[in-house]
């Protein structure tokens, strides 16, 4: 109740409207009209780009509510205000990947001099324990946040009643009615589980769990090829559990397939072992408590099985959707994904109705790309602005775990035009801390850099980002470019 007070903030009050009986939310609702609503902006979603696009439309003097819900995994774990990014997304997994090169740095201090005992234990119990207190200060910063900036947060489950109108109902199954002049939709996506296989729901958990274990999940079969799946399976092998990746077709679909077998040959090298072409078809239990998985090798046929602690299953993302009831507002969804179709100013079939983030059709599924876009949408709709979201040239890291940081020589390949100026067009980067080097080159990229202006720059040394100025030995030519020293 105190923290209920808090949030609410002196002289505030929830505008809470229950369905008088016989005329539900879901029965006839009368749509008021402009200026007649509760708010200027309802924003359905508590992730990065909802909490983005509501706080910059209060800044600019709008109201502005946002409601969420966190629907529990199929293995019972729930999660507060914030998305998938700080609760089972970025956050955690960076904190993890982090924990796992601390556990390499250790290893190889002895040869810096450090008389470390051998060899070192890692606690996972104390690891998670770190990771999701974290986790929840981060949860109560965002509610902290929404009440600085007069935003009403709603923990209710929305769903539409009409094209101006939301039902949010609470976990107790009180029902509320909020209406509004604009409404952005921001709900993201969640794992996708392979049905199909039988034990696959019963035995198996997704990032939506893995993050929040309490006890370590020992023994882990990762299946999928996703960059979700290699960077669980790089933090898991980098603290010291045996780990194996099953793929079906082929690694980071999408990403520079050099690159990507670059990524994989380094991880099995610090240990993590692959099943390439392999299909698996059956979880069942042990009676010991092990979980016995039966797979398919595509190539031979061969069947073949194996007992793991835990099956993490990495095959991709369904968008938040279903449960909107979308057809009583009109909003249009593509038929093979269910997201959202929008159009270049994130607008939905209905014009007041927007959706960003991984909800929507065709966008890149990046927490900084849904941040930007919703600061974007709130400012276009409430501070005469017209600038658009650019989905192009968005730069996106995948961290597969320690075996990214400790490469020896980083690998660079650099895309340009053939024709003069020569503008670059990508860059992919493998090796330590790919992720603060790109950063600063999309920069450049994103403002017209040629080959020339960056071969023109001066690296600063010892760095493993000034091997991206230094490259001078084209695919074509055949070359070896091996860099041999300063």
């Amino acid at each position: 109740v105190a923290m209920a007070a808090a949030l609410r903030g002196p002289g505030a009050r929830f505008r809470w409207r229950l369905a008088a009986a016989g005329r539900g939310p879901r029965g006839g609702v009368r749509t008021a009209g402009p200026g007649q609503r509760d708010y200027d902006l309802l924003v359905i979603g508590g992730g990065s780009g909802g909490l983005a696009c509501a706080k910059e439309a209060a800044q600019l003097g709008r109201r502005v509510a946002v409601v969420d819900y966190v629907e529990p995994s199929p293995r019972g774990t729930r999660w507060g205000l914030g998305g998938t990014c700080v609760n089972v997304g970025c956050i955690p997994k960076k904190l993890m990947h982090q924990a796992a090169l601390l556990g390499g740095m250790i290893r190889d201090a002895r040869h810096y001099g450090w008389e470390v005992a051998q060899p070192v234990q890692h606690s996972w119990r104390k690891m998670a324990e770190a990771v999701q207190n974290h986790v929840k200060s981060l949860n109560w910063g965002h509610r902290v946040q929404l009440q600085d900036r007069k935003v009403k947060y709603f923990n209710v489950k929305a769903s539409f009643v009409n094209e101006h109108t939301v039902c949010g109902v609470t976990k107790d199954g009180k029902e509320t009615l909020l209406s509004a002049d604009n409404i952005v939709i921001a709900t993201g996506g969640r794992p996708r589980y392979p049905t199909h296989i039988e034990g696959a729901l019963e035995y198996g958990i997704t990032s939506d769990d893995i993050f929040w274990l309490k006890e370590s999940p020992g023994k882990t079969l990762v299946v999928g090829a996703s960059y979700v799946a290699l960077e669980c399976a790089g933090f898991l092998t980098g603290i010291g559990l045996d780990t194996t990746v099953m793929i079906r077709s082929i690694p980071l679909r999408g990403f520079d397939q050099q690159m990507s077998s670059l990524v994989t040959e380094h991880m099995a090298s610090h240990g993590t072992r692959f099943l390439r072409g392999c299909t698996p078809s059956q979880v069942r239990r042990l009676p010991a408590g092990r979980l016995q998985v039966t797979w398919e090798d595509r190539t031979s046929g061969k069947e073949d099985t194996d007992t793991f602690d835990t099956v993490l299953w990495a095959v991709g993302r369904v968008p938040e959707t279903r449960s909107l009831n979308l057809e009583k507002s009109g909003v249009k969804t593509s038929p093979d994904s269910q997201k959202i179709l929008v159009d270049s100013r994130d607008a939905t079939s209905v014009p007041h109705i927007y959706a960003i983030g991984d909800v929507a059709e065709g966008r890149p599924e990046l927490t900084p790309t849904a941040i930007m876009a919703g600061r974007l949408l709130a400012q276009r709709l409430f501070g005469q602005s017209a600038a658009l979201m650019d989905y192009d040239n968005v730069s996106a890291p995948a961290g597969a775990g320690p075996a990214r940081e400790r490469v020896s020589c980083p690998r660079v390949r650099m895309v340009c035009l053939r024709e003069p100026p020569q503008l670059v067009l990508g860059l992919h980067f493998l090796g330590p801390n790919a992720g603060e080097v790109t950063q600063g080159f999309a920069l450049g990229i994103r403002c017209g850099a040629s080959y020339a202006q960056v071969m023109r720059t001066v690296g600063i040394h010892p760095t493993c980002s000034e091997e991206v100025v230094r490259l001078r030995i084209s695919k074509r030519s055949g070359l070896d470019p091996t860099v041999t020293g300063c």
